[in-house]
């Protein structure tokens, strides 16, 4: 019989800190462990919207960063919050979007 311990997988999330652009050209940031569903959430569900982007959608996906530990994420996300909306900026234009990433198939 197999030791317990040998067939637990490790429980590991990536989590996100992004930024959205908002309708009106304002930058929104956020944590989450899954960008995608978050993105649909705050263009198209009024009850887990934020309120800031439910009053300026759509938003979309301008920047993004992961990280291994929520805690690495939230401070990173605190970090951004405090930036001018040139930094933040400057930041958005020096990393080539792509798609969201996408957790991992459980």
């Amino acid at each position: 019989m197999p030791n317990k311990q040998d067939t637990e997988l490790p429980l590991t999330k990536t989590w996100y800190v992004y930024m959205l652009r908002c309708a009106d050209n304002s930058l929104y940031t956020g944590i989450t462990c899954d960008i995608s569903r978050r993105l649909h959430e705050h263009n198209n569900n009024d009850r887990l919207a934020a309120k800031y982007t439910k009053a300026r959608r759509p938003a979309a996906l301008a920047y993004y960063e992961a990280f291994e530990e929520r805690g690495e994420a939230a401070q990173r996300e605190y970090q951004l919050k405090q930036l001018k909306k040139a930094a933040k900026e400057r930041l958005i234009g020096n990393q080539p979007m792509s798609t969201p990433p996408r957790p991992p198939e459980t």
